[in-house]
């Protein structure tokens, strides 16, 4: 009386079953091999749906290049304002402002206090005080 669940599993060709990485096999074996279909696919299926992501690649493209264009053309008319390119280097109040790794040395910003932290000997550049 007890049921045993169905095992499914795909043999791997030309390589040991360790050197495979998600995304190796079409997504419609993996849905299999994980219960998330009952059947397991045709290659009819699986060419047809590799033939719509493709399709659908192209189609991606071509709107994002025609989006640029548009984009482009508002910028030259004055329609719309180009956005403004900005870096961000760091604020005078953060405690590491300026430094790059913190050191042993409390610090003091304006109301903010940071006090020094622990350093193995001979990892820092303060290692000789």
């Amino acid at each position: 009386g007890q049921i045993i669940p169905e095992r499914r599993f795909v043999e791997a060709i030309n390589r040991e079953a360790y050197q495979y990485q998600m995304g190796d096999f079409p997504m419609e074996w993996e849905a299999w091999i994980r219960k998330k279909r009952n059947d397991p696919p045709t290659i009819e299926e699986i060419l047809k749906n590799e033939n719509y992501r493709e399709e659908m690649k192209h189609k991606i493209k071509d709107v994002t290049e025609k989006e640029k264009l548009l984009q482009a053309k508002e910028y030259s008319e004055g329609l719309v304002a180009e956005p403004v390119q900005t870096r961000v280097k760091g604020h005078a109040s953060a405690p590491y402002y300026g430094k790059k790794e913190p050191s042993q040395d409390p610090t003091s910003t304006a109301s903010t206090f940071q006090p020094g932290s622990w350093m193995p000997p001979g990892s820092g550049s303060s290692q000789n005080k």
